[in-house]
């Protein structure tokens, strides 16, 4: 795996429900392109080098080279990011609530697209500008400070919030007995996920169930598909092998080999699936 200087931050409150992480990043690939897999939420990257290419649903989408930055909506794919030369970049990674909170833009009509962010969110300009030559704390503060100034949280997100937590706990929980728990019915709570998230809750679990097989996984011993299946509710193998592959863009035994190629032990890197 070529070396790489990252740094990742979680922003506390009032950031901290609607940013899963802001992170930096620099360094070249040694495979031409990766999937990645998709986590319900929505992601803001500015190009500070040179243009990368996003191909959402498991590269068969519309293609976007970002060549100053791209906003990739929630999706339940795989988007095939695919850098031109060395990766400089500066990303913002909502929680599934965070989208409209953060960017100002409805997610639900961005839901499996990859779109220019400065035309999306306006205030990326600036904040792009401000970002060259700067040392990656300081392009998280920098970061960190628009997203605060800007924010602008939606009616009633703490409901989803409340509903994604338990789903977060435990995503083989059926989502009626979560809309009985909020006091709502199965399909108000189905309309306020779209609103907000961009997704129904029934995807969104399917996608938190498969991000915890990922993490689950132990590619360095032998790996008994059948038991994680098991463990995680699928009762039908193929059942699971075709939600595997819908998740991650290929087969469970694709997916560690791909792992093991590209990673050293221990390093795995889950919901990604390098492309040699």
């Amino acid at each position: 795996m070529a070396e790489f200087e990252y740094v990742t931050r979680r922003p506390p409150e009032p950031l901290e429900p609607f940013v899963e992480s802001i992170w930096y990043a620099r360094g070249q690939l040694m495979h031409n392109s990766e999937r990645i897999a998709p986590t319900g939420s929505t992601v803001a990257v500015f190009v500070l080098g040179s243009p990368i290419l996003e191909t959402p649903r498991n590269g068969e989408g519309e293609p976007f080279l970002a060549e100053r930055g791209w906003l990739a909506g929630p999706h339940d794919g795989p988007v095939l990011n695919a850098p031109t030369a060395e990766t400089h970049a500066v990303g913002i990674v909502s929680t599934p609530v965070g989208c409209r909170a953060l960017f100002g833009v409805d997610p639900s009509p961005l839901r499996g697209r990859v779109e220019d962010l400065e035309h999306a969110w306006p205030a990326a300009t600036a904040l792009r500008d401000a970002l060259h030559d700067k040392s990656p704390h300081d392009c998280l503060d920098a970061v960190e400070a628009t997203l605060s100034e800007g924010l602008r949280p939606p009616p009633n997100w703490q409901r989803a919030a409340k509903a994604i937590a338990n789903l977060e706990q435990d995503p083989r929980r059926p989502i009626h007995e979560l809309a009985t728990e909020l006091g709502i019915t199965h399909a108000h709570l189905d309309r306020e996920f779209v609103r907000v998230v961009g997704l129904t809750p029934r995807v969104l679990a399917r996608i938190l169930r498969l991000r915890r097989v990922l993490q689950a996984l132990d590619l360095n011993e032998g790996t008994t598909w059948t038991g994680i299946a098991a463990e995680w509710g699928w009762f039908d193998q193929s059942h699971f092998i075709r939600d595997f592959r819908r998740h991650t863009g290929v087969t469970p035994s694709a997916y560690r080999q791909a792992q093991r190629a590209a990673y050293d032990v221990g390093q795995q890197e889950p919901g990604f699936v390098p492309v040699m």
